[in-house]
């Protein structure tokens, strides 16, 4: 594996966390096309659905669902692109800019061969689908009655699905230094902002995950109202441990406090097992309780700062 000079942690102190953040990593995008399994109703269609409510169509808005997403060879299509996701942010930190992410530089080949594999697993996946296609086509003629409409639907679904990445320039462009200097150094001031904002997403992200995965865990250690165990499943303990690895390899440096309460958690289920946590009593106790000490810290982490507002967004959770 490849490293550069900012890549040795005695040299990080050296440049500042989001010059360090632009020296090695890379841009990456991912973008997917997808056929829309739902289309909105014609103003008729509105105004026959408003009637029996006494409205007017105008003020109704209404779709139509195209196929049956639960189908096992969609759910096949649509589980590609949730790995795709799953993968792409697992190797990546956030940049301010829509669908661009940034990834360390050395592991620039490894994304791409394991991109170009989700892609032919995405393309096996649609000729799947297209198989079942016929059969999606006559039970959406049965639900849709009235509403069917052949020409919502084309001849096959192949090449309707589809994964690209690419790998943006995040720099200023050096022509601009040659036609005009001053506009030149205005964009890359823009760039360097822009890093500096890639940090605090940085820090925001790997807060959020971390209270959450704590969260799941606690309240798994807890006991119901009858007194009973909840369900502890071993991923409670596994993704935690994901977590840490994944903050070694991306986390930029740019906040002590946040390293040493990672640091601390992971002490805490350092050697632990999940099948002990459900065999021990104590156990169970002591990490309920360690973890209550590091949410406390998280929750002040969690409130108005100067320069950094991190906000626990309910709407992620699964």
């Amino acid at each position: 594996m490849s490293t550069t000079l900012l890549d040795r942690a005695e040299d990080r102190t050296s440049v500042s966390p989001a010059q360090w953040l632009r020296e090695t990593t890379a841009a990456v995008r991912v973008s997917f096309t997808w056929f829309g399994v739902r289309k909105a109703l014609t103003n008729e269609q509105k105004c026959q659905a408003a009637e029996p409510f006494g409205a007017e169509g105008d003020f109704l808005s209404a779709r139509k669902k195209l196929l049956d997403t639960k189908h096992a060879a969609y759910k096949e299509v649509t589980a590609v692109r949730g790995k795709v996701g799953m993968y792409w942010k697992s190797l990546t930190v956030p940049f301010p800019e829509p669908g661009v992410r940034l990834i360390r530089q050395h592991e620039v080949e490894r994304f791409n061969q394991e991109m170009a594999g989700y892609r032919t697993e995405l393309q096996s996946a649609v000729v799947s689908l297209d198989r079942h296609y016929s059969e999606l086509k006559v039970a959406a003629r049965r639900r849709l009655g009235d509403l069917f409409d052949e020409n919502d639907y084309p001849t096959t679904l192949r090449g309707l699905f589809d994964l690209a990445w690419d790998w943006p320039n995040l720099e200023a462009p050096d022509y601009l230094l040659q036609l005009n200097p001053a506009i030149y150094r205005q964009e890359q001031s823009r760039v360097a902002a822009r890093f500096e904002e890639a940090v605090r997403l940085a820090e925001q992200a790997f807060i959020s995950e971390l209270a959450k995965l704590i969260d799941h865990l606690t309240e798994r250690l807890s006991d119901n109202g009858d007194g009973e165990r909840k369900i502890f499943r071993d991923s409670a303990i596994t993704n935690l441990t994901e977590f840490f690895s994944r903050f070694r390899q991306l986390n930029v440096r740019s906040n002590e406090e946040l390293d040493t309460l990672v640091e601390r958690a992971q002490c805490i289920v350092n050697g632990v097992e999940a099948q002990a946590l459900r065999d021990n009593n104590a156990l169970r106790q002591h990490v309920a309780t360690q973890f209550s000490q590091v949410q406390s810290v998280i929750d002040g982490m969690l409130v108005d700062r100067p320069r950094r507002r991190i906000i626990r967004n309910n709407q992620e959770d699964e």
